[in-house]
Parts: structure tokens; sequence; C-alpha cells
């Protein structure tokens, strides 16, 4: 019975591995251009921008206050689209208290140095060497 059963299935078994895929599959490397990285950075920042700004302990308690759940809020930021997420990211990068304040710090020095320079001219302080003095 050994015998008669040992042909039909060494076929099959034959026809088996015929019909297996032994190819081997290659990959294509290609250059990707600056924007494509930028833009995917930017989407990266954008969505790291609004999680961290919800994950402030002030931004919590005021959400407390509100009556918004913080995990709730933390959940449909993760579901947001990525132009929603850069929409809000914008209009964060506007706000005083969102900003990330490089321009106000650069109008304070600016101002600062003006001053300095006005009191320096007037001669009630000597804080600028290329300033000529006279008196």
């Amino acid at each position: 019975m050994l015998q008669k059963m040992l042909k039909p299935v060494s076929f099959l078994l034959v026809f088996s591995f015929l019909l297996l895929d032994f190819s081997v599959r290659t990959s294509h490397a290609q250059m990707i251009d600056t924007n494509t990285v930028m833009t995917v950075q930017k989407k990266i920042a954008d969505r790291e921008q609004v999680t961290d700004f919800l994950g402030r302990e002030d931004v919590r308690q005021v959400m407390i206050q509100q009556g918004i759940d913080a995990v709730e809020a933390q959940k449909r930021v993760a579901s947001l689209s990525d132009a929603e997420l850069a929409k809000i990211s914008q209009a964060m990068e506007q706000l005083p208290a969102g900003g990330d304040g490089i321009g106000t710090v650069i109008g304070a020095a600016v101002f600062i140095f003006v001053v300095l320079l006005i009191t320096d001219i007037l001669g009630l302080t000597h804080v600028f060497s290329f300033v000529n003095h006279r008196r």
C-alpha cells in the first residue's frame, strides 16, 4: 500500500516545488529632491510643535479649566491631517505666546543698542569706543 501512495505523492510534491517562485527581487535606490525632504521634515516639526504645546503644564491647566480632557486632545491632534497641522502650526507661530521669540529678542537688542548709542553720543555714557566724545 505504501508503494501505491508513494508515486502520486512524489508527483504532487514535485509539481508543488515547480510552482514555487524563487526569483530574487531587486531594490532600486533613487535620489530624492530637497523639497521632498524639507516637506517631510516640516510635517514632522508641525506635529511635534502642536504636541509639545499641548503637553505643557500651563496649557493642560487651561484645558482642565475649560473642561477638555488632555488625553482626548492629544488623540485628536494625532488624527489631524498634515494640512490641518500646518495651519495650526502657522497660527501658533504668529501668536506672541506660541512663537519662537527670535523676532522679539532681535528687536529688544536693536532697541537697547540704539538707546546706548544715543546716550553715548550725548555724552551720558561711554559704552562704544567708535563714538567721538567732544567736550
